[in-house]
């Protein structure tokens, strides 16, 4: 129980980063969020709205691990570790914080899910 709470938690981390990523990217509220300079955040757009559909992947998995109940603990786990792989790339490539947002929450929804919590 504990450990699907905590899968559900990272696919809702993932949906707000969508969100951020597709839709606040070039507002003044995602420049903020990510520290971008108004020309930056108009022209690389595009790219973080692809990058922002990555995301929503990697919580559709999640969530369909979860529909499945007990037999989606695989598809569970192979989207957790994307997630924490993909954070580990972007706290060497863009900052920690993306360790904290992303690999953190992921390693420990894992960890209690492979334990059976």
């Amino acid at each position: 129980m504990i450990g699907n709470i905590l899968v559900a938690l990272v696919a809702l981390i993932h949906v707000y980063i969508v969100y951020f990523e597709m839709v606040l990217w070039d507002t003044p509220r995602g420049q903020k969020t990510f520290r971008l300079t108004p020309d930056f955040a108009s022209a690389s757009k595009v790219l973080a709205a692809n990058q922002g559909l990555y995301n929503g992947f990697l919580a559709a998995g999640l969530i369909w691990g979860l529909y499945l109940g007990a037999p989606g603990f695989q598809i569970k786990v192979f989207f957790l570790l994307c997630v924490a792989i993909a954070g580990l790339y972007g706290g060497a490539t863009v900052g920690r914080k993306i360790l904290l947002v992303q690999t953190v929450p992921a390693a420990i929804a894992l960890i209690a899910i492979w334990l059976g919590w």
